[in-house]
């Protein structure tokens, strides 16, 4: 029997076009990108909305509301928002009170499924940039963030997709999630880049060292893999022979990259059924993750 993969679809990403000129800004394109990229397979879309005006990510519930219900109008899919990147000029304007305000709001109206959750922080800069002297950032999730993301995923019942940019950001994930143990099932997101000078490459030793590292720490999770300026297409197939599922998009792939959102995840799944398995459609990953919670209860 194939293995049910899920298909997330990264669709643009925080720095608007400037890296990647083909994702979708304003909210037509957004939804009509999300609406395309479920077509081709994805059960799940990530995404950024902005300031169309500067092109800048702007976190306001009010956007994220108009994108989530715009996709979910035609086609069924878990849809969530990010985080500001607070450390970094990719930020915008953090709306409200804190980081995940528009989360919250988002989840009191029933359109939050899944909500991003860094556990852990960590120097960014661009191996390209490295010989000009660009000194880069410190992506920053301190301690009381995390926790006040935490106590929003386990107020309103919403799964913290964990991006895993460096191994201790599993363990810190793990530890703090058995402090909360109302909170949703964590996905445990593993990035990669051939881009950004943190984390791993996308080769296989690095996918067979984080599933060492969660086979201790969060054995049962669910893992995917995922990036930024990154090709995982070779990574795909172990990923699925060892049941890990895959993120694709514009906002994952190399820079300048010329496909659709719509193109990329058609590949990804061409590749995906190649190695094995078969795309999961959206009630069946809502239907995983209520079986592994119920087993985590007996």
């Amino acid at each position: 029997m194939s293995k049910r993969i899920w298909v997330e679809a990264a669709i643009n990403g925080a720095w608007g076009k400037e890296r990647q000129p083909g994702i979708p800004i304003t909210i037509p394109e957004i939804v009509a990108d999300g609406i395309a990229a479920v077509e081709a397979g994805a059960a799940i879309v990530h995404l950024h909305v902005y300031d169309v005006e500067t092109g800048r990510q702007r976190d306001d519930w009010e956007l994220y509301a108009q994108a989530i219900e715009g996709i979910r109008a035609k086609v069924d899919a878990i849809v969530y928002p990010t985080i500001p990147i607070l450390g970094s000029g990719y930020a915008g304007d953090i709306v409200g009170s804190g980081r995940y305000t528009h989360l919250e709001k988002l989840a009191k109206r029933g359109l939050a499924e899944w909500g991003v959750l860094d556990p852990g922080s960590c120097n960014w800069t661009t191996f390209g940039g490295i010989p000009d002297g660009e000194p880069g950032f410190i992506y920053q999730n301190p301690g009381e963030h995390i926790r006040e993301g935490m106590e929003v995923a386990q107020r309103h019942k919403v799964h913290p997709s964990y991006a895993i940019y460096e191994p201790g950001f599993t363990r810190l994930g793990a530890a703090l999630a058995k402090a909360y143990p109302a909170m949703p099932q964590a996905i445990y997101r593993l990035m990669f880049s051939d881009a950004f000078a943190w984390g791993f490459p996308p080769r296989e030793w690095a996918l067979e060292a984080h599933l060492r590292l969660l086979a201790e720490d969060a054995a049962e999770a669910p893992v995917m893999i995922a990036g930024l300026g990154v090709d995982l297409r070779d990574l795909i197939g172990p990923a699925v022979a060892r049941g890990v599922h895959v993120r694709g998009g514009l906002e994952d792939a190399p820079f300048g990259c010329e496909k659709s959102n719509a193109a990329l995840i058609a590949d990804t799944v061409r590749l995906v059924e190649a190695a094995g398995g078969q795309p999961a459609s959206a009630a069946e990953v809502r239907a995983a993750l209520a079986t592994m919670e119920k087993s985590e209860r007996r």
